[in-house]
């Protein structure tokens, strides 16, 4: 599932294969976008900011969000895609490389100028060399809503997805649905930066040290089964801000009181 890590793999990937060098190709095959042609222009850079993903070329910005299902795949010349064409929502062709973007849940190209429009509202990202711990811990410590949701709220603090926030409140021995407001935020904020950054540069996340398959998670995904810590059998639920945007989290009710 894509989450900070995901991106910030991404973002490097693309700025190590486009940076620097000349657009030949651009499609954004988006209607909002469709027009945009950046070709002639340079690579500037390509950096992430929370799930966000910003490719800035000349003056301009091709924006994407992965969501649930969006990938960036870098190629070769001549090279097979990986993923059918038909999926295929923004390219970006070099000549040592094309970039394409498959089931992108969101793309556009804006003025690099206004990128506050898009990731303006982002709290502090603890991928970031501006990472602010102290800031994301009130932010989710003023939040009157559940933990999970409030961990979840990109407003607070950027790139912890559905999977991040099950394990890190498990690891912590916070239930999902206490409130933001009676958490150690502090303490919370400093282990979830500590399991992303590990994750940064790894292929393969896990939260347990484990990296072998089905041992990477403490609880996500594994309701039934017994816990890894307790051996109480983890139970599962849904929880969100509204009906439209509920999550399944999963917990363990011995670890977490």
């Amino acid at each position: 599932m894509p989450e900070g890590d995901t991106v910030f793999r991404a973002a490097r990937r693309l700025h190590e294969g486009l940076a620097g060098r000349e657009v030949t190709r651009f499609e954004v095959r988006v209607p909002r976008s469709a027009v945009a042609d950046l070709r002639g222009e340079t690579v500037r850079e390509v950096v992430p900011a929370g799930k966000h993903l910003l490719m800035r070329i000349g003056e301009h910005t091709l924006h994407s969000h992965l969501k649930m299902e969006g990938r960036w795949h870098v190629y070769r010349p001549g090279q097979k895609w990986r993923a059918p064409a038909f999926q295929a929502r923004a390219i970006v062709g070099t000549a040592p490389a094309l970039a394409v973007g498959f089931e992108l849940a969101m793309v556009e190209v804006l003025p690099t100028a206004d990128e506050a429009r898009v990731v303006g509202h982002l709290g502090p990202d603890p991928l970031s060399a501006e990472w602010d711990a102290a800031e994301a811990a009130r932010r989710v410590a003023a939040d009157d809503r559940a933990i999970h949701v409030a961990l979840l709220d990109q407003r607070n603090v950027a790139g912890f997805g559905n999977e991040y926030a099950n394990e890190l409140l498990f690891v912590r021995g916070i239930r999902p649905t206490a409130l933001a407001a009676d958490v150690d935020t502090v303490g919370l904020i400093e282990t979830g930066a500590r399991m992303i950054q590990a994750n940064r540069d790894r292929q393969g996340r896990t939260f347990t040290g484990d990296a072998r398959p089905g041992q990477q998670t403490w609880v996500y995904r594994r309701e039934g089964k017994p816990c890894r810590r307790c051996g109480a059998l983890i139970r599962k639920d849904d929880l969100g801000a509204r009906a439209t945007s509920e999550r399944i989290i999963f917990w363990c009710p011995v670890c977490q009181p």
